[in-house]
């Protein structure tokens, strides 16, 4: 799913979210809703976060064979901060397939980070010190945000969406998502609002001066399939969804 910057009247894409979906025996799609709980009640979520990092980065060169501008944004589960080896893990897979880790961003709860504060934070240095970009994902939803920032050595800022769906009808949530904005920009790092569906959305938030957005208002999730990536222009305004 895209991610573009909002900054002008059109939308340049930035990176693009890889999302994860499972198949059943019939090939039906199960959300991550149904499986993602499963995987955590049986212990499997690092089993997970590895096979998708392995796949999306052996993908990476073939699915934007057109562009050499677009990154990637991987999910990372909280039980993974406790996977001493995840970094080991990332650091072969990006030198294995050849990928540059400036094209690469890692998201984490900002729940996970708190639940597990100090491992987190050894990551991001080293995640950090091989040029990958990191983003604290659900920003807002956790009961100590503001606190916790200042410990948290991240690129961006991705605002809950809970915040951003009703932001044109519900002045509470405008005025969280400013001072989410506000504070994000005073550190220096650049925010993402997610759940933007249509362009009233959109506007408000070029109001506020978000940089980026997440939704179904600027692009649906598609296959991560070359075919699909090179209909995406980072210089162009980009075909927002139906």
């Amino acid at each position: 799913q895209p991610i573009a910057s909002i900054a002008s009247d059109s939308l340049e894409i930035h990176h693009c979210e890889v999302l994860l979906r499972m198949l059943d025996e019939n090939q039906k799609v199960i959300p991550p809703g149904a499986f993602i709980p499963a995987a955590e009640r049986f212990v499997l979520m690092n089993a997970v976060d590895r096979w998708v990092v392995q796949n999306a980065l052996a993908s990476f060169n073939q699915v934007f064979v057109a562009s050499n501008s677009l990154g990637v944004t991987i999910n990372l589960s909280g039980s993974s901060m406790n996977d001493e080896k995840l970094f080991d893990y990332i650091q072969e897979n990006l030198e294995k397939y050849q990928v540059d880790p400036k094209r690469v961003c890692f998201e984490i709860t900002e729940t996970a980070v708190i639940n597990h504060l100090e491992v987190a934070r050894q990551f991001m240095l080293d995640i950090k010190s091989i040029g990958c970009s990191l983003a604290l994902d659900d920003f807002g939803s956790g009961l100590s945000s503001f606190t916790y920032l200042k410990h948290f050595d991240v690129d961006y800022l991705k605002i809950d969406g809970s915040f951003v769906r009703d932001i044109v009808s519900d002045q509470s949530d405008r005025v969280v998502v400013t001072a989410i904005n506000e504070i994000g920009h005073g550190m220096n790092l650049k925010t993402i609002a997610e759940f933007v569906e249509n362009d009233a959305i959109l506007d408000v938030l070029r109001e506020l001066g978000v940089d980026y957005a997440q939704g179904y208002g600027i692009g649906k999730p598609v296959p991560f399939l070359a075919e699909n990536v090179m209909l995406i222009k980072p210089t162009t305004p980009f075909q927002k969804a139906a």
